[in-house]
């Protein structure tokens, strides 16, 4: 692997890794919040993630253990990869308790305003919510950095999809470390630095593949990374979009999505 093409792909894992910090500077400098655009941009990148897993990483990887394993048990192996990878990002959701997960708290703003949740609560829901983002986060720099070094283009797809699924991420973490503490800084920080854990799974990947995996290990990792990131889609972009504004948003940025893909695939062809 060349150098160059190791730093780009670690490069845009680091740019979707710190796009937490956007999500915390919507909510903390801006007095105008609009979450149908959110939602719309999340339906977009959910969009984005399931064309370019479903049509451009499945098929790679099947190609891959294909020329080892032959089509028919090639094809097979490539399938349970991808429900290999569906299993390894549901593991680490269910690792992680249900009111610490931010993949699974209904409506942050109802969350702040309730008289229920007292300063320290809501601190401790903050730094929960940026451990349980750190831990989803780890497999997407590793997703992110296999994709670009890859095939560039496509890594920038995901690289944009991920930063915009991080984006409410970054809400999650700012919004109630700031109504505890009454600090923007603090917020901001906390928020940010949960999106490193993306460059750490780059960094990961790069040792992995460079020192311990061979040619042919490549087509199973790649083929796990496309199940995560159809999962990671499902689970938490689409149900996210839907929370922040419409059904009808959400699926016309999930289409708008994959259109926008097979167009610039459409480039290549």
């Amino acid at each position: 692997m060349e150098t160059s093409n190791v730093l780009f792909a670690f490069g845009l894992t680091l740019f979707a890794g710190l796009s937490t910090g956007v999500g915390s500077l919507m909510v903390l400098m801006s007095k105008k919040f609009n979450p149908r655009f959110l939602a719309a941009s999340l339906g977009f990148s959910a969009g984005v993630m399931i064309y370019v897993s479903l049509v451009e990483i499945f098929a790679k990887a099947r190609v891959s253990l294909a020329g080892v394993y032959g089509d028919r048990t090639g094809y097979w192996f490539t399938v349970l990869a991808f429900f290999a990878g569906m299993a390894f990002i549901t593991i680490i959701d269910r690792m992680v308790p249900s009111f610490e997960n931010p993949h699974e708290i209904a409506n942050i703003h109802e969350m702040v305003d309730s008289p229920a949740h007292g300063e320290r609560k809501l601190l401790r829901m903050g730094i929960f919510s940026a451990i349980a983002i750190g831990i989803h986060n780890f497999p997407e720099g590793l997703a992110t950095f296999i994709g670009a070094l890859t095939d560039p283009a496509m890594g920038v797809s995901i690289a944009v999809a991920i930063a915009i699924h991080n984006i409410p991420e970054g809400i999650a973490v700012a919004l109630p470390v700031y109504y505890a503490t009454k600090s923007r800084g603090k917020a901001f920080l906390i928020s940010a630095s949960s999106g490193f854990a993306e460059p750490v799974g780059a960094i990961l990947g790069y040792v992995l593949l460079r020192n311990f995996l061979p040619d042919l290990a490549f087509g199973w990792v790649f083929a796990a990374v496309a199940g995560i990131m159809v999962y990671i889609s499902l689970d938490e972009l689409l149900p996210t979009a839907e929370e922040y504004g419409e059904h009808h948003i959400a699926m016309g940025g999930l289409i708008g999505g994959m259109f926008v893909r097979s167009l610039s695939l459409g480039r290549f062809v």
